[in-house]
């Protein structure tokens, strides 16, 4: 019942399932450490402070899969990060845990580091192949998918750091043990990062499926009154207040009311935040973090970003928003990763679900024209 943690919520099991049965290559576990959806910090947070977590995660997960090696792709600011996993390593080698016969039982399993650049895109798991091999960190069209033509052009699985680290509870306590944690559907603990108007921001853990108002509640409270909130990290789509008070945290729910889990990146904003501000700092961020390989997201997004640009500044017009939701609309499903959905998402329900406020920054707001 394990599904994954990076944000889509697919079944780790179904993924696995998918390396072909037949194939005389070389299987390859990857672990996606490119933590870079602002607003998500919880991955960071099993490497630095429980490494052996991850790693056993990752040996357990490469034997079910037959690989014999692992690469933790790490985003080169984590750089401390990277070193504390490489000395973590090193001590499961000595403690013969890693390497070529692990506990004597002839099983071979080893984990290399393999430190990013700082690309947002290579949080997609075929950009990030693209990168482990030394390329340029573009997104990969599919098919094939990594399982049957990954790293090398072998199989390989791609999985979330907190996702590998549910592993060993797993295996130690059982499949219905993990079940009875969480709702149907939705088991297991989830690490969320809550930032922003909260008297105390950080990581909580809570099970699948707690409110949101309890994760609010443990964060210290909203501090003045509450605006809006961003449950899955800044790639989901903004909740106005009302519509987040009886919101549970889970994948279904979530989609349910028209917004995404994702990484479980909480942003939470009082009634000083301006939206129009909020979603011209969100495009700016996609238009740089863009790869450029695709016209919809490449020219999508520095239009969109020109335009708001314009109504945040005082010069844009009602042309320019109804431009900006036709182009969200038009690139949303039409870009070679999720990229495109990432932003367009985001944007569209900031400018539908606070129009008034966009609105009114517009030069003839408040005429009778």
């Amino acid at each position: 019942g394990l599904r994954g943690r990076g944000g889509a919520g697919f079944p780790a099991g179904v993924k696995w399932g998918f390396l072909p049965k037949d194939s005389t290559k070389p299987v390859y576990l990857v672990c996606n450490a490119d933590e870079g959806e602002p607003g998500t910090f919880k991955d960071r947070q099993i490497m630095e402070f429980d490494p052996h977590l991850l790693i056993e995660g990752m040996a357990v997960s490469g034997y079910a899969v037959g690989a014999k090696l692992g690469y933790i792709y790490i985003r080169g600011e984590f750089a401390w990060i990277a070193d504390i996993l490489e000395r973590a390593i090193a001590e499961a080698r000595a403690a013969g845990k890693l390497g070529n016969n692990i506990l004597g039982r002839g099983v071979e399993f080893d984990i290399r580091v393999a430190r990013g650049a700082g690309a947002y895109v290579c949080g997609e798991e075929t950009a990030l192949i693209e990168s482990l091999e030394g390329k340029r960190g573009n997104p990969r069209l599919r098919p094939p998918y990594p399982a049957v033509s990954g790293v090398f052009g072998c199989p390989t699985v791609v999985n979330n750091v907190e996702t590998l680290a549910c592993v060993p509870y797993i295996v130690l306590q059982g499949a219905e043990a993990f079940r009875q944690i969480g709702t149907p559907n939705n088991s297991g603990p989830k690490l969320f990062g809550v930032s922003g108007h909260v008297k105390n921001p950080g990581v909580y853990e809570f099970p699948m499926g707690v409110s949101l108002a309890k994760v609010l509640e443990a964060a210290g409270g909203v501090v003045g009154n509450l605006k809006a909130v961003i449950v899955g990290g800044l790639s989901t789509p903004i909740l106005k207040a009302e519509e987040c008070r009886d919101l549970t945290l889970d994948y279904d729910t979530c989609a349910a009311a028209g917004t995404a889990l994702g990484s479980g990146g909480i942003i939470v904003m009082n009634d000083t935040v301006d939206i129009p501000e909020i979603a011209l700092r969100t495009i700016e961020f996609y238009a740089h973090e863009s790869c450029g390989q695709c016209t919809p997201c490449r020219q999508g997004s520095t239009t969109i970003k020109q335009m708001l640009r314009r109504v945040v500044g005082g010069k844009g017009s009602s042309a320019d928003l109804a431009n900006v939701l036709q182009l969200c609309k038009t690139i949303k499903g039409n870009t070679l990763c999720p990229m495109g959905d990432a932003f367009s998402m985001p944007i569209e329900a900031m400018v539908v679900k606070y129009k008034d406020e966009f609105e009114s920054l517009l030069p003839d707001a408040g005429s009778d024209q």
